[in-house]
């Protein structure tokens, strides 16, 4: 045990953009499971460093200050004091929350790149890019819109089109146009570094079977991870035609910066050293970054994994390589899912959502954080529904949990003056309350080691449940005047449990685990106490205790009504994109010329690197029929295996992302963008017309 208590852990969590405003799909996606487990692993007394702080350059950037008519400087002010402030209210436990625009983040990125440079890592390329002559400047992607070369949409980025979702370089796009100007932008040759991603491939594969081989990594990851190696790593640009951003420190680069890739995830390891020089140690970070026992690991959504598994771990490889102080790798990195809001995608350009700060506006940060850590998405997407956080602070945390301090607590108050009571001879019901105290912290804690936090809670809340059920099976209001002997031990197991539930609730509820805390009158906080002293009984017998308050507070039906009316107006707004008009009438000859066929979808599974594209085989008769649909961000692919749907059979075959689609499903969408798949009921062989 104590090589355990004294392991080194390094925590990170994801930079999120300073363009904008938190909303609970940030929480869910990085933000509370990383707080849950540093703060579980500090219970356990382990020596953690928990860093994150605002990413502040960029395209986004960027844009967010052109839409507001300000500049990047004063958005990511703004952005960085209100997000670092609404962490605090929700309970983040940063040991340090930095940002990149910090000289000293600067500095770090600049040395990182200088020394891949002086090395020889990097490469210079000449590449022709688009330049908008009226304003004079290259365009970044985001910075261009036109036609995408794969399905025709007439407003595709100079990244990703959103229909077809292939990645495009804005060279790809047909009719381009300048966003800044709207002018058609020319051609012209520029000079960048490249970062030779390919060199590394063999190594970066090694590392993460060895990693994965004995600390298992999540499924997602490693099939992420896979799909990259199976195209092939490429070259990646370091540098780009921006004024926003690190300054490219070297000659003939002073109008470029480095690609926020780059500099982005070297923001863990300058917002380390900013803790460093606070603390007045300024190379105590290089304990935590360069000492190989320590143990690495950055809590991430899925959207990142590309960086933090493969760019960031090849990035270090090459300072490595040429240095004798050496980076620690990340050890396992448990990227989680999406978490949607009611139903859909949470949308800044819709509205859609519901930000951190005007959560914590109108209920406190507990619930929220049971309610999220109950329904985190660590295998696949899920859903914050405001029923359900009604549901989850009502039913569970005020009647199972609340409920059970409450009763224990007012009842050590009315009959033995707010003393615990002695705790007695055991009879077989009272040692099996004492024995699942004894057994809880290492059945939650062997959850959390392996960043399985839903079952961790379940093992905690059970223990309530168990608590609540001992209660009424002792009958203390009884035995209080039948057997007073019988009544101690009950109340004094009962407040035993409910020191266990603090502790064992604390990386969770950490605000509630306080208040049951300082309920019981206990020396210290909880965080002094250590994971482990969970399973004791550690309040002595005639102790006084405090006095007791309700915990959780009920949500109304008014509350969430409000809330939901509240949706029901945003969704009857006039959408932003109306349904298209009316296609010009056609005959039944040309209806004729379609093949419609049944099809049972066979198998199904997500195209890599994409966010919207589902690869499905479909039977449909003669034949089994390969087709890629945009449809990923509305279907779970295993919830489509078995379904019969509609297929038009005989489209001419398009290539998206590399992959011949040999047909179209059909599918309807609402003006919401809420999509569902015709399907076919009833006894329908594979291959039958649809007429």
């Amino acid at each position: 045990m104590s090589s355990l208590r004294s392991q080194r852990i390094l925590v990170t969590a994801a930079l999120p953009y300073a363009n904008g405003p938190l909303h609970l799909g940030h929480l869910a996606g990085a933000y509370l499971p990383a707080d849950i487990y540093v703060r579980y692993q500090r219970l356990r007394g382990r020596d953690v460093l928990f860093l994150s702080g605002s990413d502040e350059h960029g395209v986004p950037i960027m844009i967010t200050a052109g839409q507001e008519k300000t500049t990047p400087k004063e958005v990511v002010d703004r952005y960085h004091t209100a997000n670092r402030d609404a962490f605090l209210r929700f309970g983040m436990s940063f040991d340090n929350y930095s940002r990149t625009t910090l000289p000293l983040h600067h500095e770090t990125a600049q040395e990182f790149f200088l020394a891949l440079h002086k090395s020889g890592v990097l490469v210079e390329k000449s590449e022709n890019q688009l330049f908008d002559e009226k304003a004079q400047m290259f365009l970044p992607d985001r910075y261009v819109v036109g036609t995408c070369p794969n399905c025709g949409n007439d407003e595709a980025r100079g990244d990703q089109c959103e229909q077809c979702g292939t990645y495009l370089a804005p060279a790809d796009l047909k009719n381009p146009k300048s966003t800044i100007t709207g002018e058609t932008p020319t051609v012209r040759l520029t000079n960048h570094w490249y970062f030779p991603l390919g060199k590394f491939q063999k190594r970066l594969e090694d590392y993460i079977a060895e990693r994965s081989g004995h600390k298992p990594w999540r499924e997602n990851v490693l099939r992420y991870c896979r799909s990259w190696f199976k195209e092939g790593l490429r070259d990646r640009a370091v540098t780009r035609d921006l004024t926003w951003g690190v300054p490219v420190p070297i000659k003939g680069y002073e109008s470029k910066v480095l690609y926020v890739w780059f500099d982005a995830v070297l923001g863990y390891i300058s917002s380390a050293k900013e803790w460093a020089v606070k603390r007045g140690e300024p190379d105590l970070w290089k304990k935590y970054w360069m000492d190989g026992s320590t143990r690495y690991i950055p809590f991430i959504g899925k959207d990142n994994v590309v960086f933090h598994c493969i760019f960031f771990p090849a990035m270090l490889m090459a300072w490595n390589d040429a240095s004798r102080e050496r980076y620690v790798y990340p050890d396992n990195v448990p990227a989680n899912e999406f978490l949607n809001y009611e139903g859909q995608k949470f949308s800044k350009s819709r509205g859609w959502g519901v930000d951190l700060r005007d959560f914590l506006g109108m209920f406190p940060p507990d619930p929220l954080r049971y309610t999220l850590a109950v329904n985190l998405p660590e295998n696949r997407d899920t859903d914050f529904f405001w029923k359900d956080f009604q549901a989850r602070n009502n039913n569970e945390l005020a009647d199972i949990v609340g409920n059970f301090v409450n009763r224990t607590l007012t009842f050590a108050d009315r009959h033995f003056g707010n003393v615990v009571p002695p705790r007695n001879s055991l009879e077989e019901i009272n040692a099996k309350m004492v024995s699942a105290l004894s057994e809880a912290p290492e059945k939650v804690g062997a959850c959390f080691e392996e960043f399985r936090f839903r079952d961790g809670l379940q093992e905690v809340m059970n223990l309530a449940r168990a608590a609540n059920k001992y209660f009424n099976d002792r009958e203390p209001w009884k035995s209080v005047r039948e057997d007073r002997k019988r009544c101690e031990t009950t109340l004094n197991i009962c407040i035993q449990t409910i020191r266990t539930l603090a502790v064992l609730f604390h990386p969770v509820i950490p605000f509630s685990s306080d208040r049951i805390w300082s309920m019981l009158a206990l020396d210290g906080a909880v965080t002094d106490q250590g994971w482990e002293s969970a399973g004791t009984l550690a309040v002595s017998d005639r102790h006084t205790l405090g006095p007791s308050e309700i915990l959780f507070m009920k949500v109304d039906d008014e509350a969430i009504d409000a809330k939901l009316e509240g949706l029901r107006g945003q969704q009857s707004k006039p959408p932003q994109n109306k349904l298209d008009p009316m296609k010009p009438t056609i005959t039944i000859d040309d209806f004729n010329k379609i093949d419609l066929r049944a099809g049972k979808v066979l198998t199904c599974e997500k195209v890599p690197k994409t966010d919207k594209l589902l690869k499905l085989v479909v039977d449909i008769g003669p034949e089994q029929r390969e087709i890629v649909a945009g449809i990923a961000e509305h279907y779970d692919p295993k919830d489509l295996i078995g379904k019969s749907i509609v297929v038009v059979a005989n489209l001419k075959a398009a290539r998206l992302r590399g992959l011949e689609s040999h047909g179209m499903l059909l599918a309807a969408t609402n003006d919401h963008g809420k999509l569902a798949i015709v399907t076919v009921a009833g006894e329908v062989g594979s291959g039958s017309i649809v007429k």
